[in-house]
């Protein structure tokens, strides 16, 4: 029995959108946004620029919250329900984990930037989404759910968690209404 190849630019057929760029494994094929998965049912592709920006935006919130609130105004660690040092340490790990973010994205941004395939727009879209969501689930899961710290001690946090949740909720929303604004934007030429 012949095995298919599981790689994207092996799919035949008709596609329902243009060629774009889909990264995978250190290696950019050449792949439409969709394919045809036999039954008449397309599956869509990630967009490499959306996924970089939102690497990016992953990892400059966790920086501007580990040196604004961590290191600068010393509100609190990533982890406060142990010692100072275990709140030292917990830092160095989430402020290593937002720069691989950043890294990563970085990397994948200069691919797409060398092979003529990166799409600002969406990028910058990807970057506000990210950035969004990795601060709504900050505030939320890490804030409220685990209780692995709080914004600040010692005050009433209501003023502090809505503004917290609210400028993440605000960031995607604008990040999702900049990539739908800019989702077949580059395809039009090719109609």
């Amino acid at each position: 029995m012949a095995h298919a190849s599981s790689q994207p630019d092996a799919v035949e057929g008709e596609f329902t959108a243009p060629p774009d760029a889909f990264y995978r494994l250190g290696r950019t094929y050449r792949v439409a946004r969709a394919w045809p998965t036999g039954g008449g049912n397309t599956v869509a592709r990630p967009d490499a620029a959306v996924v970089s920006g939102v690497l990016f935006g992953v990892g400059a919130v966790a920086f501007v919250d580990e040196t604004v609130f961590h290191q600068l105004l010393h509100w609190h660690h990533f982890y406060d329900r142990s010692t100072s040092d275990a709140g030292l340490v917990s830092d160095g790990v989430f402020h290593a984990f937002g720069w691989f973010a950043v890294v990563a994205a970085l990397f994948l941004l200069a691919e797409l930037r060398r092979q003529g395939e990166l799409r600002w727009s969406r990028w910058l879209g990807g970057v506000l989404l990210g950035a969004g969501a990795f601060q709504l689930y900050d505030g939320t899961v890490q804030h409220k759910l685990l209780g692995l710290h709080q914004i600040r001690y010692q005050v009433d946090l209501v003023p502090y968690d809505l503004t917290w949740n609210i400028v993440a909720v605000v960031l995607m929303v604008v990040g999702i209404v900049v990539l739908r604004q800019t989702r077949f934007s580059g395809d039009r030429a090719r109609a």
